[in-house]
C-alpha cells in the first residue's frame, strides 16, 4: 500500500502573476506532487489537484461533494466571514453544484430540452453568424478579435438558443465577469448577483406567460413524469446555461487563436489542411482550455489522492488546465500540436458533471476556426511583443483582448 501523507504548509499564495501564466505555477508545483494546499486571495487554503490521474479520479469521486449551501458554510468558517448573499446563492444552486439524486433529476429535465439533434440543427445558423462577423471584419486591417469575433459569435448563438434578447448582452456579460472573477475580490459582486437574478427572474416569468421556440421556454415546459423545474431552479439553470454557454466558447476561440499565432507552423498546417480543424479544437481544449479550475468541491470524509490524505471538511479545486498538461499523461504537453493525440483531456470535466454544452462548444469552435482560416490566412498578432491581458479568475481562463492584423 502506498504511503499516505497529509501536506502541511501551503505551496504558495496565488497572486496577480498566477493569472498571467498559471501553467508556470503548475509546472513548479508538479515537481513536488499532484496534490497541494494553496492560499487563495480570499485567505482560504484550498486543496488543488493538478495531476491528470488524480484529477480524473477526483472528478468522479462521490466523497468530493457538491452542495452550494454546505460549501458556503465551510468557506465562511474558514474565513470567519458573512454568508454569501442570497442572490448569489440562488444563481449558484444549479445542477453543476448538486449531487445525486438532485443532480440526476435536474440533468434529466435539461437533457430533454438540449439534445444532440437540436445542437446539430444549429450548424447553418452558426455558419451564417460566423460569415456575417467575418464580413464585417473584412473592411479593417487590424481588429480586436475578442470583441469582433470570439465574443459575439457564442453570445449571439446562446442568446438565440435560450431566447435572451441580444441587446441585453452588455449587461449580462458585465454581471458575469463580476460573478466569475477571482475569489477575495468581492466588491461589486452582490450588486451583480442581484441584477442578474432580477433579470433572469423577469425572463423566466415572460417565458412562462408566453412560451416561444427557444431552450428556456422548453425548460419552463419540461416535464418528467409530472416533475417540473421550480421558478428558483429555472433561474439558476438559466444562469448556468447563459454563462457557461457563452463564456467558455468565447475563450475556447480566443485562447485557440492566441495559441496558434504563437506557433505559426501550426497555423500554416491548418490553413493547408482545414479538415484537421475538429482535431485541432481538441488540442486547443487540452493546451489552454477555457476553464482553469473546475467549480469547487468539498470533502465529506477523508479522501486520499496521489498519496495525500485530504481531511473531511476541506475545499478542493480540480485544476483541469494543469491536468491537461501533465507529462505523465501527454507527451511534450507544453507544445501545441494540432494533429497530436488529445484523447483523455479533461477540458469539459469528467463523470456525472461532464459539460452538457460540450457538443455545442465543439460545433461553434469548428465552424469558427474553419471560416477564420479560410477568410484570413495571413492573420497575425498586431504587435508580437505586446503583453497579453488575462481575466483574473481561477475558474475562467481567457483573454481580455486579442489585437490582430488581418492581412
Amino acid at each position: 500500500m502506498a504511503d499516505t501523507t497529509t501536506a502541511a504548509a501551503p505551496v504558495e499564495t496565488i497572486g496577480a502573476d498566477f493569472f498571467d501564466d498559471p501553467h508556470a505555477h503548475y509546472r513548479r508545483w508538479r515537481t513536488t506532487g499532484p496534490v497541494h494546499r494553496v492560499l487563495f486571495p480570499d485567505n482560504v487554503i484550498r486543496w488543488i489537484v493538478i495531476g491528470h490521474a488524480e484529477a480524473r479520479a477526483a472528478l468522479a469521486d462521490p466523497r468530493l461533494r457538491k452542495d452550494t449551501v454546505r460549501a458556503d458554510e465551510i468557506l465562511r468558517a474558514k474565513r470567519d466571514g458573512a454568508p454569501t448573499d442570497a442572490n448569489t446563492m440562488v444563481l449558484l444552486q444549479h445542477m453543476l453544484s448538486t449531487d445525486p439524486p438532485e443532480h440526476t433529476r435536474l440533468r434529466k429535465l435539461v437533457n430533454k430540452a438540449f439534445t444532440t439533434r437540436q445542437v446539430a440543427a444549429l450548424r447553418p445558423r452558426i455558419e451564417e453568424i460566423t460569415e456575417n462577423l467575418l464580413a464585417a471584419m473584412d473592411g479593417h486591417d487590424e481588429v480586436d478579435l475578442m470583441q469582433t469575433f470570439a465574443n459575439p459569435l457564442p453570445v449571439t448563438v446562446i442568446c438565440e438558443l435560450l431566447g435572451v434578447p441580444f441587446d441585453d448582452r452588455d449587461d449580462f456579460q458585465a454581471w458575469t465577469r463580476s460573478l466569475v472573477g477571482v475569489v477575495g475580490e468581492e466588491e461589486g459582486r452582490p450588486a451583480a448577483a442581484a441584477a442578474m437574478a432580477a433579470y433572469l427572474s423577469s425572463l423566466v416569468r415572460a417565458k412562462q406567460a408566453r412560451p416561444a421556440e427557444d431552450l428556456l421556454s422548453q425548460l419552463v415546459l419540461a416535464d418528467e413524469d409530472g416533475d417540473r423545474l421550480t421558478d428558483r431552479e429555472l433561474v439558476s439553470m438559466a444562469f448556468l446555461l447563459l454563462v457557461a454557454g457563452h463564456e467558455t466558447t468565447v475563450n475556447l476561440i480566443g485562447n485557440g487563436v492566441h495559441a496558434l499565432l504563437r506557433e505559426p507552423s501550426q497555423w500554416a498546417a491548418l490553413c493547408a489542411d482545414p479538415a484537421g480543424v475538429p482535431e485541432a479544437v481538441e488540442e486547443f481544449l487540452r493546451f489552454d482550455g477555457p476553464v482553469d479550475m473546475a467549480t469547487l468541491r468539498f470533502t465529506a470524509e477523508p479522501v486520499t489522492l496521489g498519496g495525500v490524505e485530504i481531511p473531511a471538511g476541506e475545499i478542493v479545486n480540480v485544476a483541469l488546465a494543469a491536468a491537461n498538461r501533465d507529462p505523465a499523461r501527454f507527451t511534450d504537453p507544453d507544445t501545441l500540436t494540432v494533429d497530436g493525440p488529445t484523447s483523455g483531456h479533461l477540458a469539459f470535466g469528467h463523470g456525472i458533471h461532464f459539460c452538457v454544452g460540450a457538443p455545442l462548444a465543439r460545433l461553434e469552435a469548428e465552424v469558427a476556426f474553419t471560416a477564420l482560416l479560410r477568410r484570413f490566412p495571413d492573420l497575425r498578432p498586431a504587435d508580437p511583443a505586446a503583453t497579453m491581458h488575462w481575466q483574473t479568475s481561477t475558474l475562467i481562463r481567457g483573454l481580455l483582448d486579442l489585437p490582430v492584423r488581418l492581412r
